[in-house]
């Protein structure tokens, strides 16, 4: 065997390629025989570490084609689905906005809402609370002192403790004031995200179910109101309109009131006269 045909031999392997000092003896002086065994060596291991290399591959797809499938529960909602479902002005809309994108991140969305229910009745319990909230002279004691009283009347929804967090920046910004707004702003936006129109029905003195019924059925079916949304009849008593209906529905206002119709009428006399 010549050691010509023995370098074709391991290009073909497709070892031939690496330094000669790895393959082949540098001293020219060494006997062929002894050149055949150095050669016929590191063939051997090049086949060696060839096998190694493709067993390795092998257990390691073997072992990546075992694995289950992994589902993530916890994957980031998008930016869109963070979105609030309508725009609300004022502070207290932008405040009640940003709680309602870290509730959602948080996916605490329902016992924020539950929780945010429960301070509004707080407010409509005790009265003072809003003066109270707004005093300028309340001091960091005063304030950390304010919400863990609010904590309690949470009820332990707030588990992911958003509320307390969202409390936690009001008071830093000198905010609680407008706690109150919030809450209310904040159930807009649920309302709004459960497909909910507000239909506030004002009267001048206080309507019956059934009559309320009535009112529910035919703006529910007008085109004031979309396929597949539900209404949220409120009705406020307003003695100032003498009579007939003030109907607002969303952000349209339909005006049928005694009131308007003799303020009309009068606008009418005074062109004419």
């Amino acid at each position: 065997m010549r050691l010509g045909t023995g370098r074709q031999d391991l290009e073909n392997l497709g070892v031939a390629g690496r330094q000669p000092s790895n393959l082949f003896p540098t001293t020219t002086s060494t006997p062929r025989s002894h050149s055949i065994a150095v050669i016929k060596m590191n063939v051997s291991r090049a086949f060696v570490r060839a096998a190694n290399t493709s067993a390795t591959r092998v257990t390691i797809a073997r072992r990546a084609a075992a694995q289950p499938a992994i589902r993530s529960y916890a994957t980031p909602a998008s930016s869109a689905d963070t979105k609030p479902p309508v725009a609300l002005y004022g502070l207290d809309g932008t405040y009640a906005s940003a709680l309602y994108t870290a509730a959602v991140k948080t996916q605490s969305l329902d016992s924020v809402a539950k929780a945010l229910s429960a301070l509004q009745e707080v407010y409509v319990k005790d009265p003072k609370l809003s003066n109270i909230m707004q005093a300028p002279t309340l001091t960091s004691e005063d304030k950390s002192a304010i919400i863990a009283e609010l904590q309690k009347h949470t009820g332990g929804q707030d588990k992911a403790d958003t509320v307390k967090n969202f409390l936690n920046t009001l008071a830093e910004n000198n905010r609680l004031a407008l706690l109150e707004g919030v809450c209310t702003k904040f159930g807009e936006l649920m309302g709004a995200a459960r497909g909910e129109i507000e239909l506030t029905v004002t009267s001048a003195t206080p309507l019956d179910n059934k009559t309320l019924t009535r009112l529910e059925s035919a703006v529910a079916k007008s085109q004031y109101v979309g396929q597949g949304k539900k209404l949220k009849v409120t009705n406020k008593v307003n003695s100032d309109i003498l009579g007939g209906l003030v109907v607002e529905i969303g952000d349209r206002t339909i005006d049928l009131s005694v009131s308007s119709r003799i303020s009309k009428m009068n606008k009418l006399l005074t062109d004419t006269l």
